[in-house]
């Protein structure tokens, strides 16, 4: 087996997937690339120069949040993989490559061997926590707090059925929360690259 050229880094929304990402791109000099930026579905319904996200929450129940979520991700999965393909091509800078949509069935149809995979999970409190902080939910009005509830209910939803499909797969998670030091993260993932290599 050849030396891991790709890190794909997998969870819900609010999980610490960009940060860790940055920080592992870094150390190794390799490209970081989120898939929020191949196709955003739809973003946070806290963003005000974007009426139709909050409409988007406003109207739809969270079980159609989630389903819509995963149906956009199994859309966007050729880019990921075009990714995947170029980065692993001769004379090719490494690349981590960060996102929710990086859903573990389609991770593990890769047949890539230089592909490394991990999964970021956070328990329900903290994933709370941190979309109450990053939204300012106090501070909004009860119409804006049902979205951003909603939005809270889509990103568990999204988690639950990550963590069923990674389990089922055999494949690696690492939990988080906010006492996790990002370099402590970063360490593990290290770890898995060179098991891998």
């Amino acid at each position: 087996m050849g030396e891991v050229a790709v890190v794909l880094i997998g969870g819900t929304s609010h999980v610490g997937k960009s940060t860790v990402a940055r920080a592992l791109a870094d150390e190794l000099g390799w490209r970081c690339v989120s898939t929020d930026r191949l196709a955003r579905h739809p973003g946070r319904p806290w963003t005000t120069d974007r009426p139709h996200v909050h409409e988007h929450y406003a109207t739809l129940a969270v079980a159609e949040l989630t389903a819509a979520q995963v149906a956009h991700y199994e859309r966007m999965w050729p880019l990921v993989e075009e990714l995947v393909r170029d980065a692993l091509a001769p004379g090719r800078a490494g690349l981590v490559l960060e996102g929710s949509g990086v859903w573990p069935d389609r991770v593990a149809e890769l047949t890539a061997d230089r592909v490394a995979a991990v999964w970021l999970t956070a328990d329900d409190r903290t994933l709370r926590a941190r979309v109450h902080r990053t939204s300012r939910a106090e501070d909004r009005t009860p119409a804006e707090r049902l979205a951003i509830e909603k939005f809270l209910g889509r990103t568990l939803g999204y988690q639950a059925r990550l963590i069923t499909e990674i389990d089922r797969l055999g494949l690696m998670r690492v939990a988080v929360d906010d006492a996790t030091p990002v370099a402590g993260v970063v360490d593990r993932l290290r770890r898995l690259i060179r098991s891998r290599s």
